[in-house]
């Protein structure tokens, strides 16, 4: 296992709708980057990295991502991949990126 450098989240696709999802501490998806559990050591990541892929009715592509703990104590995205991803699709103007 590679050394974690920064706290990591769980992220993926709902297999349904196909909206960007993030692991939760409760084990369930939320499409808010903040909601997500954060590991702070790699085991914790493998594990979370685990429920997310013991739900392969539920969401496609799981990964982990890194992430840096805000002023608010929420996650925040460290490269711009994820800080995209957080807004949507890029092919039109509603939802996340409406309300940006």
């Amino acid at each position: 296992m590679a050394r974690q450098t920064h706290p990591q989240i769980v992220t993926a696709n709902d297999l349904f709708e196909g909206d960007v999802i993030y692991l939760t501490a409760s084990g369930d998806w939320s499409r808010d980057h903040g909601d997500a559990a954060v590991a702070h050591d790699g085991e914790e990541a493998e594990r979370l990295l685990g429920i997310a892929n013991a739900q392969p009715g539920r969401i496609v592509g799981a990964y982990l991502a890194d992430v840096t703990i805000g002023p608010d104590g929420r996650p925040q995205p460290v490269h711009f991949r994820e800080a995209f991803r957080t807004r949507g699709p890029s092919n039109y103007f509603h939802g996340k990126q409406a309300e940006a």
